[in-house]
């Protein structure tokens, strides 16, 4: 929980005198009653004292004026709606590795029809953009929401050599902020999707990648592929299909997006419906004042009835 308001948290400190002239008062009263020396009359005049439960309404009362100073403050509880509107880049590495067949059918095969599905359950007002990267990154596909267009630049990706993981994410940093000068006035909040099976072998590196994301707000969510077991065929050799999962690992941390790995195509899946999920809800608070005032009612409610039982008047 928190308060939407809080400077009027101050007016909390207004109890502090009255709780003061409260114990005042029962000073003043036990000094009356040591000056009254007779105390057998005492006990016939006042036969049952009512010890501690005087106090009692007075701290219902007390306990009713800090929840309705509580309620000013605009009380709020963090609840997950639905997202109305994002701007999500997929970035995909297209490199010679993605050929290994330690996912079935491949790496490729498997991230295109996975990244297809997850295009197609974004939200509508979504924009969805494409990079795709290997010894360089290109653009594919510029945010829209035409997510049927994305989905089939998706398909058309092809293999290529090199890996430049750093360059993929500059790329789609690139793409959103494109995007986002056209919508200036208010812009939507962005994340990257980065799909990768190897090492940064071009361009910059993900370390510089990481800190401009940073910098801009973008969180990557990162998604390794492969058991790391794989070998591929490159120029009539047979050349292990590595990957760098601490590199991936890192790059999401540094910019609080979220680290994936993916050794199975049904793993895959439900990596995706995870980032799906967690993109389309977005964190808001919703006021409970109304909360505040009904225990402040049945607070004022309880110190009247206990008032009333013990000593016949309401306080």
């Amino acid at each position: 929980m928190t308060f939407l308001e809080p400077e009027r948290l101050w007016w909390l400190l207004l109890l502090v005198p009255l709780l003061g002239a409260y114990v005042f008062a029962q000073t003043q009263r036990r000094e009356y009653t040591v000056r009254f020396t007779n105390l057998s009359l005492l006990d016939q005049v006042v036969p049952h004292r009512p010890d501690v439960r005087r106090h009692v309404p007075t701290a219902l009362f007390t306990l009713t004026l800090g929840v309705l100073i509580a309620s000013m403050a605009l009380p709020a509880m963090p609840v997950e709606q639905p997202r109305e509107r994002a701007t999500i880049i997929v970035a995909v590495d297209v490199s010679l590795s993605m050929a290994a067949t330690d996912i079935e059918p491949d790496r490729l095969r498997a991230a295109k029809e996975s990244a297809q599905g997850f295009v197609g359950t974004l939200p509508d007002r979504f924009n969805v953009g494409l990079v795709a990267f290997s010894a360089q990154a290109t653009v594919v596909s510029s945010p829209t929401h035409d997510h049927q267009a994305v989905i089939g630049s998706i398909e058309n990706l092809q293999l290529g050599p090199g890996t430049a993981i750093g360059e993929g994410v500059f790329a789609s940093l690139d793409a959103i902020r494109g995007f986002d000068e056209e919508s200036q006035d208010d812009p939507p909040p962005s994340a990257i999707v980065l799909l990768s099976d190897g090492e940064n072998t071009s361009g910059r590196e993900i370390a510089q990648a990481s800190a401009a994301a940073r910098q801009e707000g973008v969180p990557v969510s990162t998604i390794a592929f492969g058991t790391g077991a794989a070998m591929i065929e490159i120029d009539g050799y047979q050349v292990p299909a590595d990957i760098d999962k601490e590199a991936l690992q890192e790059l999401a941390q540094v910019t609080e997006g979220h680290f994936y790995e993916a050794e199975s195509e049904t793993e895959l899946d439900d990596v995706y419906e995870d980032i799906g999920s967690s993109l389309g809800t977005e964190t808001v608070h919703e006021e409970i004042v109304t909360r505040f005032v009904l225990i402040a009612i049945l607070l004022a409610l309880a110190t009247a009835a206990t008032s009333l039982l013990w000593f016949q008047r309401l306080p």
